[in-house]
Formats: structure tokens, sequence, C-alpha cells
């Protein structure tokens, strides 16, 4: 999973990347910065840490997502101005971290308003997914006509439901907020419209502000929260700052600024329920992995995701809640009170399910 961190200049987004990975990237704009800033971290999980202390593993593997920082140019939002280049690797994530400035005194010449930022950002975004849209509906209309008559058919459902979403675009609007059926959300998928991307809005304030965050969410949830828009605040500088310290230091400077944890765990978190995700875990002596997956994946996913072998020769997976699991103490003392079952290909995995998948290596 990559997730990219985006923002206007002065709106401390590579102090943000800094905080949530952990690394000390260079922060401030330099205008030459063509690269993105990119860093895999760990997704921190307290169930596979009490899953290693029950089977002593020689190995524990997280879950990882991938963090991308890109630089926007000053001046380029809203205007159509972004390199393709840099669009081009916003494309590329599954999910978007958009960092707004609600604090003064930075390098950016206005002053701090985090909702006129998100607007001309997505105008950005939204003039970028038109231009898309138009070209594409250019070909369709001349060499889209050829081909047999299925590809025509094809053809004729892909312009007639992209001269649909172009008005939306033109007006500025996201495509996220459109109301779109299955087989449309496939037809565009291959598109990576920038603004049908799910987003996590991040409001960076400065430390006295921390009082505020709470009603801060609140008004951004009101303006721009739905289903695929969730809005958070944190105090960007003060969380690269802990992200420095060690564990125990963190966890004692938390206490004491009244923070129930750092902004690592919680942005994963938020970014995984944006996108549907979720983690499901092996266990035994050899490793304790979490693996990831989407809502509504099955027990046949789940194999695929360990190993293509094991989805092809897919038998049954044995499977046990973790918290049933941490209750009997071992997969045995589940297996005889009855909580650890067997399940076919057609199982949906749950969140924090424990899964041992049998397979035929002949098949």
């Amino acid at each position: 999973m990559q997730v990219t961190i985006i923002g206007l200049p002065g709106s401390g987004k590579t102090t943000v990347f800094n905080a949530l990975t952990g690394v000390q990237a260079e922060t401030g704009f330099s205008g030459g910065r063509a690269a993105p800033n990119l860093a895999v971290v760990k997704v921190p999980d307290a169930r596979l840490e009490r899953l290693a202390e029950l089977y002593h593993p020689r190995k524990v593997t997280p879950a990882d997502v991938t963090y991308a920082d890109v630089a926007i140019p000053a001046g380029a939002a809203g205007e159509g101005t972004v390199a393709p280049d840099l669009l081009a690797q916003v494309r590329n994530a599954d999910a978007l971290v958009h960092v707004l400035r609600a604090f003064e005194g930075s390098a950016a010449e206005r002053r701090a308003d985090p909702w006129r930022d998100i607007e001309e950002l997505d105008l950005e975004y939204a003039v970028a997914d038109l231009g898309v849209v138009q070209k594409r509906l250019e070909k369709l209309r001349t060499s889209g006509r050829h081909g047999s008559p299925a590809e025509r058919e094809a053809n004729a459902l892909e312009e007639a439901l992209l001269e649909r979403i172009e008005p939306h675009l033109a007006e500025g609007h996201p495509l996220r907020g459109l109301s779109l059926e299955e087989d449309e959300e496939k037809r565009l998928r291959g598109y990576r419209f920038l603004t049908q991307k799910p987003v996590l809005v991040l409001v960076n304030v400065d430390e006295a502000r921390l009082p505020e965050v709470p009603a801060i969410q609140e008004d951004g949830q009101a303006r721009h929260g739905g289903p695929e828009v969730h809005v958070a605040a944190l105090a960007g500088k003060l969380e690269a700052e802990i992200a420095q310290l060690s564990t125990d230091d963190a966890q004692i400077f938390l206490e004491d600024l009244g923070i129930g944890e750092a902004s690592r765990g919680r942005v994963i978190r938020l970014t995984y329920a944006l996108l549907g995700l979720f983690s499901f875990f092996t266990g035994g002596e050899d490793e304790c992995r979490a693996w990831t997956l989407r809502q509504g994946a099955t027990a046949v996913d789940a194999a695929a995701a360990i190993h293509s072998d094991l989805a092809r020769g897919f038998i049954r997976a044995e499977v046990v809640t973790f918290d049933d699991l941490m209750a009997c103490g071992s997969t045995a003392e589940a297996r005889r009170r009855g909580l650890l079952r067997s399940e076919g290909k057609a199982y949906q995995v749950q969140d924090g399910d424990v899964i041992e998948v049998l397979f035929n290596v002949a098949r």
C-alpha cells in the first residue's frame, strides 16, 4: 500500500512525512526536488506483539505501508500547471494524505487558511482528471467506433460514462463525491483518477493549538468529510520531534502533553479505514506475520496473499479469532474448546483472524 502526502508549500507536509516515518528528510521547498521522499513504515499492531509472546517465533513481520512525500511548486495549485511527472507520482498512490496549514509563521506568503488550500488542490486535481477524460473521449469518438462488436459495445459504455463525469470535473468537483455503480467503478479503475482517491485530510497546527484539535476536526469533517474523506488534526513539528525519541521517552513525552498516542498509528488506522483494509495473522515457531486484505476478502484471497501456491491448492483454512486464541493460550486449546473453525474458500476473513491454510501441493 502506498500513501502519498500532498500539500501546498509551507503546509509542513515533509515535517508530517518525517513524523510518520521517523526519517529526517529535508524540509522547506527548494523548487528543484523532482523525486518524492519515500519511506516504508511498519504498521504498529499490539496484537502481533502478543502473538509473538505466545509463539516465540524466530521472526516477526508486521504489515507495512509506503509513504511518499511529493513536492508541489509554489503558485501551481488551482492553475492547472502542476507538472505531469508530479501528477503521475500522485496517481501511483492508493490513498492521499492532504496536509493543510493551520499555523502562522511559515515560509508561505499567505495567511493560513486550511479550507482554502484543500479547495485549491482539489481544483488542480480536477483539472488534471478533466484533461485525461477529454483526451480519452476524443480517441473514443474516432477509433472507438472500430473493432469487433464486443469492443464497440465496451467503447460505447466507456464513452457514455466519461461523458457523464466530464461536467462534474469541469465544475471542479472531485469524482469521489460522485455516486457510481460497481461496474462503473471497475471501468474507471485503470485511469487512477486523482480526485477519485480516498483522502485523509490532516490539519497541521502548532503546539499552542493542540487544545483546539477536537473542534478543528469536527469543523473539517462537517465541511469536507464523507465516505472517502476523513479529517484529522495534528501538530506536525511536535510529532516529528517525538518520532526521534526512544519508545519509552516518547511515551513519557506524550503523557506529559496529554496525547494518547503518536500520529503514526492513528494515521495508519484512518488510512486503513478509508481503503477498507484490515489485518489477519499467521503464527508459528518460524514466523508471526500480519497480512493486509480488503474488506470482503475470502479465505482463498488470504491464501493468495500468503503465496499463490496456497491459493491454487487450497483445501480449507483453520481459523480462530485473535481474542479467542489469546483467551485459550494455544491453538490446541482453541481446537479443544471448539473455537478453531474449518472454513472453505468463500469464508469472508475478519479483522484479527489468525489463519492456517491447508493446501494440496500436487494441484
